[in-house]
Protein backbone atom coordinates (compact mmCIF):
# COMPACT_ATOMS: atom_id res chain seq x y z
CA UNK A 1 0.00 0.00 0.00
CA UNK A 2 1.45 3.13 -1.02
CA UNK A 3 2.34 5.56 1.73
CA UNK A 4 0.51 8.81 2.04
CA UNK A 5 2.32 11.83 1.67
CA UNK A 6 0.69 13.58 4.00
CA UNK A 7 -1.10 13.27 7.53
CA UNK A 8 -1.67 16.85 9.04
CA UNK A 9 -3.86 19.36 7.13
CA UNK A 10 -4.06 23.22 7.36
CA UNK A 11 -7.36 24.75 6.23
CA UNK A 12 -7.10 28.61 5.19
CA UNK A 13 -9.45 31.19 3.94
CA UNK A 14 -10.93 34.00 3.91
CA UNK A 15 -12.70 35.24 6.82
CA UNK A 16 -16.63 36.49 7.17
CA UNK A 17 -16.80 35.25 3.68
CA UNK A 18 -19.87 32.71 2.94
CA UNK A 19 -18.45 31.13 -0.27
CA UNK A 20 -15.33 30.31 1.62
CA UNK A 21 -16.84 28.82 4.99
CA UNK A 22 -19.06 26.71 2.87
CA UNK A 23 -16.15 25.29 1.24
CA UNK A 24 -14.23 25.06 4.13
CA UNK A 25 -16.64 23.60 5.94
CA UNK A 26 -17.04 20.46 2.98
CA UNK A 27 -12.94 20.14 2.89
CA UNK A 28 -12.69 19.63 6.62
CA UNK A 29 -15.52 16.86 6.73
CA UNK A 30 -13.97 15.54 3.86
CA UNK A 31 -10.25 15.38 5.16
CA UNK A 32 -11.71 14.43 8.98
CA UNK A 33 -13.83 11.23 7.44
CA UNK A 34 -10.89 10.22 5.06
CA UNK A 35 -8.38 10.17 8.48
CA UNK A 36 -6.29 13.00 8.12
CA UNK A 37 -5.71 15.67 11.02
CA UNK A 38 -7.25 18.58 10.16
CA UNK A 39 -6.26 22.06 11.44
CA UNK A 40 -8.29 25.51 10.77
CA UNK A 41 -6.77 28.81 10.55
CA UNK A 42 -8.15 30.74 14.21
CA UNK A 43 -9.20 33.78 11.48
CA UNK A 44 -11.79 32.03 9.44
CA UNK A 45 -12.23 29.32 11.80
CA UNK A 46 -14.64 31.64 13.62
CA UNK A 47 -17.29 31.32 10.92
CA UNK A 48 -17.49 27.49 10.56
CA UNK A 49 -19.39 25.94 13.85
CA UNK A 50 -18.09 22.58 13.56
CA UNK A 51 -17.37 21.10 17.16
CA UNK A 52 -14.22 19.48 18.01
CA UNK A 53 -12.14 22.05 15.69
CA UNK A 54 -8.77 23.00 16.41
CA UNK A 55 -8.13 26.54 15.99
CA UNK A 56 -4.64 27.76 15.29
CA UNK A 57 -2.58 30.40 13.74
CA UNK A 58 -0.80 30.39 10.61
CA UNK A 59 2.79 30.32 11.86
CA UNK A 60 1.48 26.96 13.74
CA UNK A 61 0.00 25.55 10.22
CA UNK A 62 3.18 25.67 8.85
CA UNK A 63 5.05 24.26 11.74
CA UNK A 64 2.74 21.03 12.36
CA UNK A 65 1.28 20.47 8.90
CA UNK A 66 2.38 18.38 6.11
CA UNK A 67 0.00 20.19 3.61
CA UNK A 68 -2.23 23.67 3.83
CA UNK A 69 -5.05 24.22 1.47
CA UNK A 70 -5.90 27.78 0.48
CA UNK A 71 -9.45 28.74 -0.31
CA UNK A 72 -10.19 32.39 -1.81
CA UNK A 73 -8.58 33.89 -4.69
CA UNK A 74 -5.00 34.60 -4.97
CA UNK A 75 -5.06 37.46 -2.43
CA UNK A 76 -5.27 35.00 0.55
CA UNK A 77 -2.72 32.89 -1.53
CA UNK A 78 -0.27 35.79 -1.24
CA UNK A 79 -1.13 36.71 2.33
CA UNK A 80 -0.46 32.79 3.10
CA UNK A 81 2.68 32.27 0.98
CA UNK A 82 4.77 35.27 2.97
CA UNK A 83 4.23 33.52 6.46
CA UNK A 84 3.91 29.66 5.24
CA UNK A 85 7.45 29.91 2.43
CA UNK A 86 9.58 29.93 6.11
CA UNK A 87 8.18 26.12 6.49
CA UNK A 88 9.16 23.11 4.57
CA UNK A 89 5.30 22.83 3.50
CA UNK A 90 3.16 21.75 0.67
CA UNK A 91 0.29 24.70 -0.71
CA UNK A 92 -2.30 23.95 -3.08
CA UNK A 93 -5.37 26.65 -3.67
CA UNK A 94 -8.92 26.43 -4.40
CA UNK A 95 -10.14 29.32 -6.20
CA UNK A 96 -12.91 31.45 -4.85
CA UNK A 97 -12.08 34.29 -5.94
CA UNK A 98 -11.62 36.58 -9.53
CA UNK A 99 -9.24 35.33 -11.83
CA UNK A 100 -7.04 32.65 -9.89
CA UNK A 101 -3.54 32.27 -10.91
CA UNK A 102 -2.17 30.84 -7.77
CA UNK A 103 -5.54 28.72 -7.09
CA UNK A 104 -6.13 25.48 -9.06
CA UNK A 105 -8.98 23.71 -7.77
CA UNK A 106 -12.44 24.16 -8.71
CA UNK A 107 -14.77 24.24 -5.37
CA UNK A 108 -17.30 22.51 -7.73
CA UNK A 109 -15.59 19.95 -8.61
CA UNK A 110 -13.12 19.50 -5.44
CA UNK A 111 -13.15 16.04 -4.24
CA UNK A 112 -11.84 13.96 -7.19
CA UNK A 113 -8.69 16.26 -8.08
CA UNK A 114 -7.82 16.81 -4.39
CA UNK A 115 -8.13 12.79 -3.65
CA UNK A 116 -5.27 12.35 -6.63
CA UNK A 117 -3.28 14.77 -4.64
CA UNK A 118 -3.78 13.50 -1.34
CA UNK A 119 -2.56 9.85 -2.80
CA UNK A 120 0.62 11.64 -4.50
CA UNK A 121 -0.41 12.14 -7.76
CA UNK A 122 0.76 15.97 -7.93
CA UNK A 123 3.22 18.26 -9.70
CA UNK A 124 5.64 20.44 -7.23
CA UNK A 125 6.61 23.58 -8.45
CA UNK A 126 8.91 25.85 -6.38
CA UNK A 127 7.99 29.76 -6.72
CA UNK A 128 10.88 32.03 -5.25
CA UNK A 129 9.78 35.66 -3.04
CA UNK A 130 11.12 38.37 -2.72
CA UNK A 131 12.57 40.12 0.52
CA UNK A 132 12.83 43.92 0.65
CA UNK A 133 15.18 45.80 3.16
CA UNK A 134 14.97 49.48 4.09
CA UNK A 135 18.18 50.73 5.12
CA UNK A 136 18.62 54.65 7.08
CA UNK A 137 21.85 55.73 7.73
CA UNK A 138 23.14 51.94 7.32
CA UNK A 139 21.12 50.45 9.38
CA UNK A 140 18.04 48.34 8.78
CA UNK A 141 14.48 49.69 9.53
CA UNK A 142 12.33 47.34 8.22
CA UNK A 143 11.93 44.30 5.87
CA UNK A 144 9.25 41.94 4.49
CA UNK A 145 9.03 39.56 1.52
CA UNK A 146 6.34 39.55 -1.36
CA UNK A 147 5.39 36.65 -3.67
CA UNK A 148 4.21 38.79 -6.52
CA UNK A 149 6.07 42.63 -6.43
CA UNK A 150 7.73 44.76 -4.88
CA UNK A 151 6.76 48.20 -5.72
CA UNK A 152 8.25 51.83 -5.00
CA UNK A 153 5.98 54.06 -5.32
CA UNK A 154 4.71 57.82 -4.11
CA UNK A 155 1.96 58.01 -1.22
CA UNK A 156 -0.37 60.17 -3.29
CA UNK A 157 -1.55 58.61 -6.62
CA UNK A 158 -0.16 60.03 -9.97
CA UNK A 159 2.86 62.08 -8.04
CA UNK A 160 6.56 61.23 -9.63
CA UNK A 161 9.16 60.15 -7.96
CA UNK A 162 13.19 60.45 -7.95
CA UNK A 163 15.40 57.30 -7.72
CA UNK A 164 18.30 55.70 -8.53
CA UNK A 165 18.62 51.84 -10.06
CA UNK A 166 21.84 49.57 -9.15
CA UNK A 167 21.80 45.94 -9.85
CA UNK A 168 24.79 43.45 -8.45
CA UNK A 169 26.59 47.65 -7.35
CA UNK A 170 26.35 48.47 -11.13
CA UNK A 171 24.44 51.87 -11.76
CA UNK A 172 21.55 51.56 -14.07
CA UNK A 173 19.86 54.72 -13.96
CA UNK A 174 18.68 57.58 -12.82
CA UNK A 175 14.10 57.73 -12.97
CA UNK A 176 11.90 59.93 -12.52
CA UNK A 177 8.34 58.09 -13.04
CA UNK A 178 5.46 57.05 -10.43
CA UNK A 179 7.77 54.26 -9.71
CA UNK A 180 9.42 50.86 -10.48
CA UNK A 181 8.09 47.40 -10.05
CA UNK A 182 10.38 44.56 -9.27
CA UNK A 183 8.12 41.67 -9.63
CA UNK A 184 8.73 37.49 -9.45
CA UNK A 185 7.42 35.19 -12.22
CA UNK A 186 5.11 34.65 -10.08
CA UNK A 187 3.81 38.22 -10.08
CA UNK A 188 4.59 38.63 -13.90
CA UNK A 189 0.43 38.20 -14.51
CA UNK A 190 -0.62 40.86 -11.89
CA UNK A 191 0.13 44.18 -11.64
CA UNK A 192 3.37 43.78 -13.69
CA UNK A 193 1.27 42.91 -16.40
CA UNK A 194 -0.87 45.77 -16.39
CA UNK A 195 2.05 48.31 -16.03
CA UNK A 196 3.57 46.72 -19.34
CA UNK A 197 5.77 43.91 -17.86
CA UNK A 198 6.53 40.68 -19.72
CA UNK A 199 4.96 37.42 -18.45
CA UNK A 200 7.93 35.30 -17.14
CA UNK A 201 7.33 31.39 -16.79
CA UNK A 202 7.06 30.25 -12.97
CA UNK A 203 10.14 28.03 -13.59
CA UNK A 204 12.37 31.40 -14.95
CA UNK A 205 15.20 32.37 -12.38
CA UNK A 206 14.46 35.96 -12.96
CA UNK A 207 13.03 39.05 -11.96
CA UNK A 208 11.33 42.02 -13.93
CA UNK A 209 12.24 45.44 -13.79
CA UNK A 210 8.98 47.41 -14.56
CA UNK A 211 8.98 51.37 -14.90
CA UNK A 212 5.58 52.75 -14.03
CA UNK A 213 4.77 56.11 -16.22
CA UNK A 214 8.40 56.73 -16.53
CA UNK A 215 9.31 60.60 -17.26
CA UNK A 216 11.02 59.37 -20.53
CA UNK A 217 9.79 57.38 -23.19
CA UNK A 218 12.91 55.49 -23.79
CA UNK A 219 12.32 53.56 -20.23
CA UNK A 220 11.50 50.34 -20.45
CA UNK A 221 11.18 47.02 -18.86
CA UNK A 222 14.12 44.71 -17.75
CA UNK A 223 14.35 41.23 -17.28
CA UNK A 224 17.33 40.52 -14.92
CA UNK A 225 18.96 37.58 -13.35
CA UNK A 226 17.18 36.14 -10.02
CA UNK A 227 19.96 35.95 -8.07
CA UNK A 228 20.78 39.28 -8.57
CA UNK A 229 20.70 42.35 -5.81
CA UNK A 230 18.70 45.32 -6.80
CA UNK A 231 19.62 48.49 -4.60
CA UNK A 232 17.31 51.79 -4.94
CA UNK A 233 18.48 55.22 -3.61
CA UNK A 234 16.26 57.67 -2.75
CA UNK A 235 17.93 61.57 -3.09
CA UNK A 236 17.95 63.18 0.47
CA UNK A 237 16.51 66.42 -1.19
CA UNK A 238 13.09 64.64 -1.85
CA UNK A 239 9.99 66.27 -0.77
CA UNK A 240 7.77 63.34 -1.78
CA UNK A 241 6.05 60.90 0.48
CA UNK A 242 7.62 57.14 -0.50
CA UNK A 243 6.90 54.18 -0.09
CA UNK A 244 7.56 50.13 -0.63
CA UNK A 245 4.49 47.74 -1.10
CA UNK A 246 4.60 43.89 -0.70
CA UNK A 247 1.89 42.22 -2.99
CA UNK A 248 -0.12 45.35 -2.04
CA UNK A 249 -1.05 44.08 1.09
CA UNK A 250 2.31 45.38 3.62
CA UNK A 251 3.60 48.96 3.37
CA UNK A 252 7.04 50.06 4.57
CA UNK A 253 7.85 53.90 5.02
CA UNK A 254 10.72 55.40 2.99
CA UNK A 255 12.55 58.35 4.55
CA UNK A 256 14.37 60.67 2.00
CA UNK A 257 18.54 59.42 1.67
CA UNK A 258 17.03 55.99 2.39
CA UNK A 259 18.29 52.50 0.57
CA UNK A 260 15.81 49.87 -0.77
CA UNK A 261 17.38 46.01 -1.26
CA UNK A 262 15.56 43.65 -3.14
CA UNK A 263 16.76 40.20 -3.58
CA UNK A 264 15.58 36.29 -4.15
CA UNK A 265 14.37 35.66 -0.12
CA UNK A 266 16.18 32.15 1.59
CA UNK A 267 12.69 30.63 1.26
CA UNK A 268 10.47 29.24 -1.87
CA UNK A 269 7.42 28.55 -1.53
CA UNK A 270 6.22 24.76 -2.37
CA UNK A 271 3.06 24.94 -4.48
CA UNK A 272 1.57 22.07 -5.70
CA UNK A 273 -0.50 21.22 -8.87
CA UNK A 274 -2.91 18.40 -10.07
CA UNK A 275 -1.35 16.43 -12.44
CA UNK A 276 -2.41 17.31 -16.05
CA UNK A 277 -1.79 20.73 -14.45
CA UNK A 278 -0.74 23.40 -17.60
CA UNK A 279 0.52 26.53 -16.99
CA UNK A 280 -0.15 28.15 -20.39
CA UNK A 281 -3.46 26.42 -20.49
CA UNK A 282 -3.45 28.44 -16.96
CA UNK A 283 -2.57 31.73 -19.51
CA UNK A 284 -5.31 31.10 -22.20
CA UNK A 285 -8.36 31.02 -19.45
CA UNK A 286 -7.17 33.60 -17.32
CA UNK A 287 -6.23 36.01 -19.89
CA UNK A 288 -9.01 34.97 -22.66
CA UNK A 289 -6.44 33.95 -25.32
CA UNK A 290 -8.02 32.33 -28.16
CA UNK A 291 -7.64 28.70 -27.99
CA UNK A 292 -8.64 28.29 -31.91
CA UNK A 293 -5.79 25.83 -33.46
CA UNK A 294 -4.82 25.34 -37.05
CA UNK A 295 -6.93 22.89 -39.17
CA UNK A 296 -4.38 20.57 -40.84
CA UNK A 297 -5.27 19.90 -44.31
CA UNK A 298 -4.54 16.71 -46.54
CA UNK A 299 -1.77 17.55 -49.11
Amino acid sequence: MMKRPFKTIGLIGKANHSATTQTLRQLYHYLNQNGYAVLVEEMVGTNLDIAGVEFVSLTTIGQRCDLAIVIGGDGNMLGSARVLARYDIAVVGVNRGNLGFLADLDPEDLETPLSQILNGHFITEKRFLLEAQIYRHGEIKSTNTAMNEVVLHAEKVAHMIEFELYVDGLFVYHQRSDGLITATPTGSTAYSLSGGGPILTPNMDAISLVPMFPHTLTSRPIVIDGNSQIKLLIPSYTDETIQVSCDGQVTLEVLPGDEILIQKSEHPLRLIHPKGYSYYEVLRSKLNWNEQTVVKRNP
